[in-house]
């Protein structure tokens, strides 16, 4: 019992250690995910407002307009690299299984391109021939743009080789250290907004608006991967620093009923050896 209430101890110093490592890279993980919205959001507004008004075009890009078919869906989950987060990564990886299912049941095929060990490690189990490209991002210390627009180049190549139809991006959108919400984002062809549709302001652009979106579409890819990877990542620090709280918890209500027991078997063990002493003594 000593031995095992050792090792919780010691179980218990390793949790907590990583609980406050944990919420001290939480802290510039979530500024910098907090930080990107607003830019990628008003970049899916002017883009949105722009394509509502080049609808239509024969010459609208293909990364508006789609390729016409909707036959083979491209389905690039982004999860963590590391575990010990609770069911950060499991719940996205359910979000894209349900999604992959249920484009299978309807006769589409489904590719994965995973952005990350953990989602790869559990996708393979069930769709290792349809994994298509698996990116490993455990050298990199600090994520940064030109992370996003590796991942975004390659999506790209593999739509202009028309290698699928529909991409769809999966990641954890960060509420709270106790909340991230798994979200699937249409990112080719592009959604355009319904309010920037529906908006009666007139532009006029220069130049037009198809050879606007030809250069923008591509930056905007890049942005949403871009969001998406810092908000898993804001998402995966608060999500390891609530496992590892609950942890330590656990770890210090199993070393108290260890305790409880140790003493318990102890002074039943004192004891039995002084009513043997006494039963010695009488019989002498």
């Amino acid at each position: 019992m000593r031995v095992r209430i050792a090792s919780t101890k010691a179980t218990q110093k390793i949790t907590k250690a990583m609980q406050m490592v944990a919420a001290s890279k939480l802290r510039r993980a979530q500024t910098a995910a907090e930080a990107a919205r607003p830019y990628a959001d008003k970049m899916s507004a002017v883009i949105s407002n722009i394509a509502s008004a080049a609808a239509g075009s024969p010459g609208a890009p293909p990364l508006l307009a789609g390729t016409g078919r909707d036959q083979v869906h491209l389905l690039l989950v982004c999860t963590g690299e590391r575990g010990l987060s609770g069911a950060f990564n499991s719940s996205i990886v359910r979000l894209a299984r349900e999604r992959a299912l249920a484009l299978m049941n309807q006769g589409k095929e489904v590719k994965f391109f995973c952005v990350g060990r953990k989602g790869y490690e559990q996708l393979r189990r069930q769709f290792d021939k349809q994994i298509v490209e698996h990116l490993d991002l455990r050298s990199v210390r600090q994520l940064g743009f030109v992370n996003a627009e590796d991942i975004a180049k390659k999506v790209l190549a593999r739509f202009e080789a028309g290698e699928f139809d529909v991409c769809t991006l999966f990641y954890s959108r960060f509420r709270s250290v106790i909340a991230q919400i798994p979200t699937a984002q249409q990112i080719i062809p592009l959604v355009v907004e319904e309010g920037a549709a529906a908006s009666t302001t007139s532009y006029e652009y220069e130049p037009e608006e198809d050879e606007i979106l030809t250069r923008l579409l591509p930056r905007n890819l890049a942005v949403q991967i871009f969001r998406a990877l810092l908000e898993n990542n804001a998402s995966f620090y608060g999500a390891q620093m609530s496992a590892m709280d609950n942890a330590t918890r656990n770890a210090g209500e199993m070393i108290r009923k260890q305790t409880l027991v140790y003493n318990r078997t102890r002074q039943a063990q004192i004891t039995k050896e002084l009513i043997e002493i006494i039963s010695g003594a009488e019989a002498v």
